[in-house]
């Protein structure tokens, strides 16, 4: 079973930082669980898993996607992010040797800030004369 990365503890300082979801006057199934949904989220970037690889204790992979979405566009999981990381940290339990950068996650910039202007070569040159 994978639920249960995040404690009771854990969880209590979590939820502040939560948006409450409202009833849609529309009617329908209620959101699904806030702590589930992390739980899913953490289970996705823990272990670089697909998100249609994430268990079936969990909310769908797509619910769970589109919940760090709404938290993203909400700015919810950039506070989130940073205070699971500072709590790992303090408990030791990230290993930089092991850490990893890659350019999905953050952007590469190719040519600096302001690249310079392409130059056309002599192939490009010679062909948009004929």
């Amino acid at each position: 079973m994978a639920v249960g990365m995040v404690t009771d503890a854990l969880w209590a300082d979590i939820q502040p930082l939560l948006p409450v979801w409202k009833k849609s006057p529309k009617g329908g199934a209620p959101p699904a669980d806030d702590r589930l949904c992390l739980e899913g989220i953490l289970f996705v970037l823990r272990g670089g898993a697909a998100w249609r690889l994430v268990p079936m204790e969990f909310p769908s992979p797509t619910t769970c996607w589109r919940r760090l979405r709404d938290w993203t566009k909400l700015g919810v999981w950039p506070k989130l992010q940073q205070m699971l990381l500072q709590r790992l940290e303090d408990a030791q339990r990230i290993n930089w040797l092991r850490a990893v950068i890659d350019s999905a996650s953050v952007r590469a910039l190719f040519g600096g800030a302001i690249p310079d202007p392409t130059r056309p070569t002599e192939a490009n040159s010679v062909a948009s004369v004929m």
